[in-house]
C-alpha cells in the first residue's frame, strides 16, 4: 500500500523511513536474510535468471506446486479458494496503486479467477500470459499519455485531489477514467517540485536569479518526464523471466509470506548476505538507468588495495581479464546485469573503463578476492554516563544472525562470544544487547548465543509438520556472561531475535527494552533445490524454493506469531503507532500455543523489575525529546491515514506548508547528549585505525549513537539495575 505519494526521483525523508522500515525485506528465520546486494550492495532486482522456454515454466510451475504440498508447514489445498487468492494476490502485486489496469482489463482476466489451481496442477500459463500481454499494452499505452499530458502546462486553477492510495481505490472503469488518474499524478509531481523551489527561492540564504511560476513550470515538467521516462525503461526491461517470478510468488505466498522461489541468482545474493561476504573488488554501486557508478569503496577489498577505482566514478565498460580483452559496453545496463560482470571469482582479473569526475577515462585492471563486508557484523563499544568510571557498560550491536553456512568458519555466535570476552576484560558492570532492527537469520546459532547468558536448558520449541516438538537446547553448562543484561528492540526486531529475547525475558534473565512490540514471525523457514524434484535435466536449473515448515515456541509455550515479544520496559518510538508487524501480511500464519517445558536459571535474577520500569517511566514521562518522539508517532499514524492530497495550486502550498510545518518540529530532534560518554574498545582501536574510511565510518557509527536517547535510557536502565543490586546485595 502506498501510504504516503510516490514521488519519483525525489526524497521524503518520512516516506523513507517508513518504506525502509515496513516494507524492506526482513531477515527471515532460520535461514532467511535482507536481500539488496551484489558486488556489495546495489539496488538488486530480484526477477532475473537463466533462459526459459515453455517446458522449463511448466517444470517450474508444477515443481513448486508438488513441494508446497509435500513440505510445506500448513499446506492448502489447491482448489477454488487457492485460486481466488492468487488471483487477488498477482493483481495486487502488479498493479497495487491501480494505475495501469482498467475494469474492462480485469474483466478479460476474470474467467481465469477459479482456474489458476488447474492451471498450476497442469503446468500451465493461460492467465500468466493473458496478464503479460494486457501489461504489457498498458505500459506502452501509459507510456503515451504522460508524455502527451507532460507536453502542455498544467492548469492548477482547479479544485482537483488525488487519492495516493489504491488500495482505497477501484478499478478504473475505463481509458478515459485511468487517463484521468494519470493526469492527477503528473499534476502531483510537478506541483510537489514546484512548491519545493518556490520554498527554497523564499529562504533568506537563497543565491541566483528567482524565477517566475511558469518558468518553473516548464522545468519541473521536464524533470518528471525524465523520471518516468528512465522508470518506464526499466519497467520494459523486465523480461519473461522476471514477470513469471511475480506470479509464482504470488502462487507461494498465499501458503505464507515467507515462502518464495528464489532464482538461481536471487539464491547467491542470499548467501553472500548471509555470509556477509563474497568475491568480487568491493565495491558499491547504484545506477540511474543510463549510468553505473561507484558510491563507496570496501575499505579491505580488492578496489581498496589497487587503489585507483574511486567514489563518484562512472563505468562505462566491462572486460575480462586484461586489459587488452574485449570490452562491453554496459551504458543503461540494469545494475544487477552490469554487478554479474563485474562480480568473479577469486584471483581472476576484471577490467573496467571508467570515467573520472573530471571526465577523463582510465582503464582499471583489478584482481577479483573475497570481499569481507564488515558493517553487518557484531561490533561493541563502552557506555558511560557522565564521568562515573566505575559503571563501565558494555554495548553490543547485532544487525542480524549471520552465518557462513558453507565453510562455517563466521557466525553471530561466535563473534558475540568474543565481544563479550573483550567487554570482560574492559571489566563492564553489565551489557547491553541492541537487537533493533534485526530481521533474524540462523536458527542453530540463536540457541548457541542464548547459552552465553544463562547455564544448560532449553531455548526454544519447534514443531515440525505431523511430528513431536523438537526442544532445542544450549548443552554447554558454562556462563559466559553471568552479570546483568538488557536486550533492545523494536517493531523491526524478528524471528531470531524474537526467540533470543523471548527466551532472556521467559528465564526473566535480562530486561527486555523497546518498542511496544517486536515484528511476530514465528516461523522457521528452510530452502529446497528445486533441481532435486525435477527429473528432466533439460529444464534445469530450476533454481530454490524457501519454504516455510516449522513454527517456534516459547519454552512457555507461547508463541511469537502475530504476537512477537512485549517489552518490560516501552519506550517511545516512531513507529508505536504504525501497523507493521506480521498480522500486518497477506496471509499469515496462526497464533498458536503448545505445552511449556521446565526450565530454570540461576546466572542472574533482576531485583526489581517493577521498579526498573516505575524509575523508566518516570524519566521518560519529563523527557522532552520523548515526548516529541511520542508526537510524531501519532503525526506519522495520521498520514498513513490521510492519502487523498489537494491537486489546485494554492490548497497544495497550503497544505504542503502544513505538512513541513508539522514535520519541521521534529527536524533534529536528537541532539548529542551531553553526559552519554561513548568509547571504543581498546580492542579494536588498531583495526579501526588502519584506514581512514574505517575511521570515518567509526566516527559516523558513534555520532550516531550518542544521539539514540532509546540507547541512553537503556543505559540509565542497566545503571538503575546496578544501584537496586548493591542494595539487595547490602541487605544480604
Amino acid at each position: 500500500m502506498q501510504i504516503f505519494p510516490r514521488r519519483l526521483g525525489s526524497f521524503d525523508l518520512d516516506k523513507f523511513l517508513y518504506d525502509m522500515k515496513i516494507k524492506s525485506s526482513l531477515a527471515l528465520f532460520s535461514i532467511v536474510g535482507i536481500l539488496g546486494l551484489v558486488l556489495v550492495f546495489h539496488e538488486y532486482n530480484p526477477f532475473s535468471g537463466p533462459g526459459t522456454s515453455p517446458e522449463r515454466d511448466a517444470a517450474l510451475l508444477r515443481t513448486i506446486s508438488q513441494v508446497l504440498t509435500r513440505g510445506h508447514f500448513q499446506p492448502k489445498e489447491m482448489d477454488d479458494t487457492f485460486s481466488k487468492s492468487v488471483y487477488a494476490l498477482y493483481l495486487k502485486d502488479v498493479d497495487n496503486g491501480k494505475r495501469f489496469l482498467t475494469q474492462a482489463d480485469v474483466d478479460q482476466l476474470k474467467p481465469y479467477e477459479l482456474k489458476l489451481d488447474d492451471q498450476a496442477k497442469a503446468g500451465t500459463f493461460e492467465f500468466f500470459n493473458i496478464s503479460v500481454s494486457i501489461l504489457e499494452a498498458s505500459l506502452s499505452k501509459t507510456q503515451t499519455w504522460y508524455r502527451e499530458i507532460l507536453a502542455s502546462p498544467f492548469d492548477f486553477s482547479k479544485n482537483d485531489e488525488l487519492q495516493a492510495d489504491g488500495e482505497k481505490l477501484k478499478w478504473a472503469k475505463d481509458d478515459a477514467e485511468l487517463r484521468a488518474r494519470w493526469e492527477r499524478w503528473m499534476k502531483y509531481e510537478v506541483l510537489s517540485r514546484i512548491t519545493e523551489e518556490q520554498d527554497k527561492q523564499e529562504k533568506p540564504e537563497f543565491k541566483g536569479d528567482k524565477k517566475d511560476f511558469e518558468t518553473l513550470e516548464k522545468e519541473q515538467r521536464e524533470k518528471v518526464l525524465d523520471v518516468y521516462n528512465k522508470w518506464f525503461k526499466r519497467m520494459q526491461k523486465l523480461d519473461h523471466n522476471r514477470r513469471l517470478e511475480i506470479y509464482l510468488n504470488a502462487i507461494t505466498n498465499y501458503f505464507d509470506p515467507h515462502t518464495g522461489y528464489y532464482s538461481p541468482r536471487e539464491k547467491e545474493n542470499f548467501d553472500i548476505q548471509m555470509s556477509g561476504k563474497l568475491e568480487g573488488i568491493g565495491a558499491r554501486l547504484q545506477s540511474d538507468g543510463e549510468k553505473t557508478s561507484v558510491t563507496e569503496i570496501v575499505p579491505g577489498g580488492p578496489a581498496w588495495k589497487q587503489g585507483v577505482l574511486q567514489a563518484k566514478d562512472v563505468i562505462l565498460k566491462v572486460a575480462q581479464g586484461e586489459t587488452d580483452a574485449e570490452s562491453v559496453d554496459i551504458m543503461g545496463w540494469d545494475i544487477d546485469d552490469v554487478v554479474s560482470k563485474i562480480r568473479g571469482s577469486k584471483d581472476t582479473k576484471v577490467t573496467l573503463t571508467v570515467q573520472k569526475s573530471d571526465g577523463s577515462e582510465k582503464i582499471i585492471t583489478i584482481i577479483r578476492d573475497v570481499v569481507i563486508m564488515e558493517e553487518g557484523f557484531a561490533k561493541s563499544l563502552i557506555l558511560n554516563e557522565g564521568s562515573a568510571e566505575q559503571d563501565r557498560i558494555g554495548y553490543i550491536y547485532l544487525p542480524k544472525f549471520y552465518a557462513d553456512f558453507e565453510s562455517g568458519r563466521t557466525s553471530c555466535a561466535q563473534d558475540v562470544a568474543a565481544e563479550v570476552e573483550k567487554l570482560k576484560k574492559e571489566s563492564v558492570k553489565g551489557i547491553i544487547l541492541d537487537l533493533r532492527n534485526n530481521g533474524g537469520g540462523s536458527l542453530r546459532y540463536v540457541v548457541t548465543m542464548s547459552g552465553l547468558f544463562i547455564e544448560e536448558g532449553p531455548i526454544v520449541q519447534v514443531k515440525s509438520r505431523d511430528r513431536a516438538t523438537e526442544i532445542l537446547r544450549d548443552n554447554d553448562s558454562r556462563v559466559q556472561w553471568g552479570g546483568p543484561l538488557i536486550v533492545m528492540v523494536n517493531g523491526f526486531s524478528a524471528s531470531a531475535s524474537e526467540i533470543l529475547a523471548a527466551a532472556m525475558q521467559d528465564y526473566s534473565r535480562a530486561i527486555i527494552v523497546g518498542a511496544s512490540s517486536t515484528y511476530g514471525k514465528g516461523t522457521v523457514q528452510r530452502f529446497f533445490d528445486l533441481d532435486n524434484a525435477a527429473a528432466d535435466n533439460r529444464v534445469k536449473p530450476l533454481g530454490e524454493m524457501k519454504m516455510t515448515i516449522q513454527k517456534f515456541y516459547r519454552v512457555t509455550g507461547k508463541t511469537t506469531q502475530l504476537d512477537g515479544v512485549i517489552p518490560d520496559i516501552v519506550l517511545p518510538d516512531f513507529y508505536n503507532l504504525l501497523k507493521n508487524g506480521e498480522r500486518d501480511n497477506d496471509y499469515p500464519l496462526a497464533s498458536t500455543t503448545i505445552e511449556p517445558v521446565p526450565f530454570k536459571q540461576s546466572a542472574y535474577r533482576i531485583a526489581d523489575a517493577n521498579q526498573l520500569k516505575t524509575n523508566s517511566q518516570t524519566r521518560v514521562k519529563a523527557d522532552p525529546t520523548f515526548q516529541k518522539v511520542s508526537d510524531n508517532a501519532v503525526r506519522l499514524r495520521k498520514r498513513k491515514d490521510d492519502s487523498v492530497f489537494p491537486l489546485q495550486g494554492e490548497k497544495f502550498r497550503q497544505w504542503n506548508k502544513k505538512q513541513d510545518e508539522e514535520a519541521e518540529q521534529f527536524d533534529n530532534i536528537f541532539k548529542p547528549i551531553e553526559s552519554f560518554k561513548i568509547e571504543n574498545l581498546v580492542a579494536d582501536l588498531p583495526q579501526i585505525q588502519q584506514d581512514t574510511a574505517r575511521i570515518a565510518r567509526n566516527d559516523s557509527w558513534i555520532k550516531d549513537r550518542q544521539k539514540d536517547i532509546q540507547l541512553y535510557e537503556t543505559l540509565r536502565i542497566m545503571l538503575d539495575m546496578l544501584r537496586i543490586d548493591g542494595v539487595a546485595a547490602g541487605k544480604n
